[in-house]
């Protein structure tokens, strides 16, 4: 049965518009509200609403009472879902009755705004799925790592969508769809079904009460921070979420943000604590020629798996880096977080400074350094002609690093993107291996000496409880449950290959033979529930360190927290360079130290940089990424239809295009991709892009023109990588 769709009588309706009269205009409107009227009437009048009448009666009459009610049980639900447990929620409730009482409070101000609508049922719907919806998304976020759910993590949202496959299996992903439709459609539903307020609306009066509830809400904070009930630094963010509450924390974590000014933040305290320039000074006390390549390798979730009491391993998980412990500076790693916030481990080795004095669960590399310059160890060492380098075998984009390292100085960063990955652990992170070569390529772009910070990928959870390695290298003993031995088993093998990587990558700088210095520590402990009286160190924040060396430096054990790591290994190579650097060298053992420290990071962030005097060592950036050209050879057509391009440095994130227009292509190897969707003639432009997430053109080759079957090179076409790469890439975007 064909369906036939009538025609639009467009020059009918345009007569009929033409002779419009006011008249005509009225009685539409009055039919329209009659319409309206009857509407509204009928579902009045209809048999649900008649049901739900005396409910409504009764949600009005009592409606405040019915939202202090509401927002206690939703409280009590969004922790029960957070704590994975109604016992513990229980616990909570009865344990610390202020701080639920609280969180309530919070809730309950939310559900003020329903006063300005009609349909009252469906605001407060709106209201509780929201805060469900938090509850939700914690307590998830805490059965995939130990750091829950704050809004930091939706500045790094994209960057999470690049790694759902890493979270989220099949199921799961079926299953959070379904309740996403279902939730909505309901939603909906309700719009329809859930009545409307049939009194008279008092909007001004609701209005003051708005205002009486966030005045009252201020007061009770106030009060609620000086009586110790909640506080405003979260020294463990996930004990914070446990002691405070997931309303509090997430609110704190929404608007409680960067530094706050301190109370005695003036030009004066600053200059006192710059020292009359004795904290920008760059300087060194080793010959030029003495100075020693600096490589730092931070491993994704490393810990010494021996530190672990409640299980043994069949042998040594990590030979290598143990060798090293025993041979060289070495001792416990602070961290600031645990379970995730890999960035903010590595803001503190890059910057020396302390995250405690941020807003709770801030990354500063989504929020301050991902739009600004900002001094670093890259840009101290640069000053002293030291060629920088970053690294990463995963996304470019992922924590907006290829933006921050631009901002700190790199002079060029090495992504995933520009690897040719062939090796990934099981669950479908890039193995460590793949970084030695790379690591070596970024040394040889300079002919000084190098700084080469790498971070790592391979530890990355999620641990699967599946045995999914058939034949584990090193096997787990002393834990009953099987999924939890699965998890520890299939981590230790991780670690296993980790320390293989370490290993091999202190052979190949032996064998280059230059002197160097190499820092490998571990960024947090892995999400597996761990507790401190699971560690020998008693302590979740701690990791492990080493600094290898073949300079013969003194062996010098203890432990040290991240931001200290860098001033540390400078000031063993005689090196005073970088502000915050140069100040833990100065004041670490001074006192007032960590109190100017806080004033220090205010002012180099968000103050008016009084330490600099006019002269912020970083301004721009100028970082390339990648350290290889890509190079075209020559195209040669298929029988059928498409093409076969050659050259050099190809990468499964080589993209082609023609003419500007991306084309469909498949990389075979690093020096073949083939191509189709267009026929070449002579003249046509040929562009190889490294391209990134979110479309991102992080580098592109020279401009090629085809030729009667040959490419014709037009050499300075590039990506020109005097300038940072990031101007370039917003040119391709527009």
């Amino acid at each position: 049965m064909k369906i036939k769709i009538p025609k639009p009588d467009l020059k009918g309706g345009l007569a009929k518009l033409k002779n419009l009269k006011k008249e005509d205009v009225i009685t539409w409107w009055k039919e329209r509200k009659e319409r309206r009227a009857r509407i509204l009437e009928a579902r009045r009048n209809s048999a649900f609403a008649k049901k739900m009448q005396p409910v409504y009666a009764f949600m009005n009459r009592f409606s405040l009472l019915f939202h202090a009610l509401l927002a206690c049980i939703l409280n009590f639900v969004i922790e029960a879902i957070s704590r994975h447990s109604v016992i513990e929620a229980g616990a909570y409730m009865i344990g610390t009755p202020l701080v639920f009482l609280y969180n309530a409070f919070m809730i309950f101000i939310t559900f003020s705004i329903v006063y300005f609508f009609k349909r009252r049922i469906f605001v407060r719907i709106i209201i509780s799925v929201f805060w469900l919806v938090l509850g939700v998304a914690n307590g998830y976020m805490l059965l995939k790592r130990v750091t829950p759910f704050n809004a930091q993590d939706l500045k790094v949202a994209s960057d999470g969508l690049a790694l759902i496959n890493n979270y989220f299996n099949g199921f799961e992903l079926v299953i959070l769809g379904v309740g996403i439709v279902s939730v909505v459609v309901w939603v909906i539903s309700m719009w329809k079904r859930g009545g409307q307020y049939t009194g008279k609306m008092h909007r001004i009066r609701a209005l003051i009460g708005v205002i009486i509830c966030a005045a009252l809400y201020g007061v009770i904070s106030d009060q609620a921070v000086d009586k110790r009930v909640v506080s405003t630094y979260f020294g463990n963010i996930a004990f914070a979420y446990e002691d405070y509450g997931l309303p509090y924390c997430f609110m704190a974590s929404v608007f409680n943000t960067g530094i706050n000014e301190p109370n005695d933040y003036n030009e004066a305290t600053m200059e006192a604590i710059a020292g009359d320039g004795a904290l920008t000074k760059c300087e060194t006390g080793r010959a030029s020629e003495a100075l020693p390549n600096i490589l730092f390798v931070q491993l994704e979730s490393y810990f010494d798996v021996s530190e672990a009491e409640f299980f043994t391993t069949s042998k040594d998980a990590c030979p290598n880096l143990r060798s090293m412990f025993e041979n060289y500076s070495s001792g416990y790693f602070k961290v600031p977080s645990v379970g995730a916030g890999t960035a903010n481990t590595e803001f503190e080795v890059l910057t020396g400074m302390n995250l405690r004095y941020f807003g709770p669960g801030e990354y500063p590399y989504k929020t301050y350094v991902k739009e600004k310059p900002c001094e670093s160890a890259a840009s101290a060492l640069s000053a002293l002609g030291y060629g920088t380098h970053a690294l990463h075998n995963n996304g470019g984009n992922f924590y907006s690093r290829a933006r921050v390292f631009d901002n700190m100085g790199f002079d060029s960063f090495t992504s995933k993107e520009f690897m040719n990955i062939l090796q990934q652990t099981p669950n479908g992170w890039a193995t460590d291996a793949i970084l030695v070569d790379h690591i070596l390529d970024a040394m040889d772009t300079t002919e000084g000496k190098d700084f080469v910070f790498t971070v790592s990928v391979q530890g990355h959870g999620d641990y699967p409880e599946e045995q999914i390695i058939e034949n584990p290298e090193i096997t787990v003993e002393g834990i009953e449950d099987e999924g939890l031995k699965n998890k520890w088993e299939y981590y230790v093998n991780q670690v296993y290959e980790m320390d293989q990587f370490a290993g091999n990558l202190i052979q190949a700088i032996e064998e280059r033979g230059e002197p160097t210095v190499v820092v490998f520590y571990g960024d947090h402990l892995p999400t597996m529930g761990l507790e401190a009286e699971d560690l020998k160190s008693r302590y979740l924040y701690n990791t492990n360190y080493v600094i290898w060396d073949n300079i013969g430096l003194p062996k010098e054990d203890r432990n040290i927290p991240s931001y200290q790591i860098m001033a540390d290994v400078l000031e063993r190579l005689d090196i005073h360079s970088g502000t915050v650097f140069n100040y833990h060298q100065q004041r670490r053992q001074t006192r007032n130290y960590l109190s100017d420290l806080e004033l220090l990071q205010y002012d180099i962030l968000y103050g008016d940089q009084y330490v600099y005097n006019g002269n912020p060592p970083v301004t721009e950036g100028h970082m390339v990424m990648g350290v290889r050209d890509v190079t075209l050879k020559n195209v040669v057509p298929h029988l059928d239809e498409g093409y076969s391009l050659y050259g050099e440095n190809f990468t499964q994130n080589s993209k082609v295009y023609v003419n500007g227009e991306k084309l469909k292509s498949s990389f075979l190897n690093n020096t073949r991709i083939d191509f189709s969707g267009v026929e070449l003639v002579n003249g046509d432009e040929i562009v190889v892009r490294q391209m990134g997430s979110s479309n991102t053109t992080f580098r592109k080759s020279d401009i090629y023109i085809y030729q009667d079957g040959n490419l014709i090179r037009q050499e300075g076409t590039a990506t020109d990588k005097t300038i940072s790469w990031v101007p370039q890439a917003d040119e391709e975007e527009e």
